[in-house]
This record gives C-alpha cells, structure tokens and sequence, in this order.
C-alpha cells in the first residue's frame, strides 16, 4: 500500500470516528434529558406529599400549554410501569422507582461515557499515525 492511499485510509478511519462521537453525543444529550425529566417529575411527586388537601395546578401537557387541574388526592400517582403498561402507585413507591430509573440512566451515562473516551483514543492514536506518515511524505 502507498503512503498516499494509506493517509486517505487513516483520514477515512478519523470521519468515521467523528461520526460515531456524532451519534454518542446525541445518545449524552438524550440521557441528560431524561435525567432532568426524572428529577422534574421526583421534586413534583416530593411537594405533592406536603400537599393535605384539594389545591388547584396548572399541568403542562407540552408546547408551552397548560391544563388548570385541581387535585383531590396526592398520595397515589400513576407512573409507567414499563411497555406502555400505567399503574397507579403510592407516591413513596412512585419516587422509589424513579430513583430506580436514575439510577439506571447514571449507569448508562457511565457506559456511554466510557465508549466517548475509547473512541477519541482510537481516533487521536489514528490522528498521530496520520501526522506521523505525512511527517515521513514531507
């Protein structure tokens, strides 16, 4: 193999490193998302419990819109339980199994992170075999 076809195979290898950090950023910034969907919901379900009697909300329901909604009781929630199934829950077991999926997600931050850190590795061990072989041409 040539020098030059083997820089245009190392500077192939260098894209299809960024396009795979490309995609495991957006994978990051998906989880982020979630994580602050769960901690919004678990601070939502922690003051409904000091909550004793009826109390007007306004429920958003996305796009910057808002239900006005009165509650008559806090104590129980309806929570996803997995494949679309819902449940009703009391609140107490409501943040225990959203503390269940932070959890979770935190473990899938840290795989995903992992696989960020290889990938720049291979694509930075990449990148200095390219400088060095175009050092060489040079």
């Amino acid at each position: 193999m040539t020098k030059e076809e083997e820089l245009s195979q190392y500077m192939y290898q260098i894209e299809q490193y960024k396009e795979q950090l490309n995609q495991l950023d957006m994978q990051a910034q998906y989880l982020q998302a979630a994580v602050m969907d769960y901690n919004k919901a678990k601070i939502a379900l922690e003051q409904l419990e000091k909550i004793d009697k009826e109390v007007d909300m306004l429920v958003p329901i996305g796009g910057g819109t808002f239900l006005d909604a009165k509650i008559n009781n806090s104590s129980k929630v309806l929570i996803n339980i997995g494949s679309g199934v819902v449940a009703e829950k009391k609140n107490e077991d409501a943040i225990k199994k959203i503390d269940e999926r932070l959890k979770e997600l935190e473990k899938t931050q840290n795989r995903l992170n992992e696989m960020i850190e290889q990938v720049q590795k291979q694509a930075e061990d990449v990148s200095e075999k390219a400088q060095k072989l175009m050092n060489q041409t040079n």
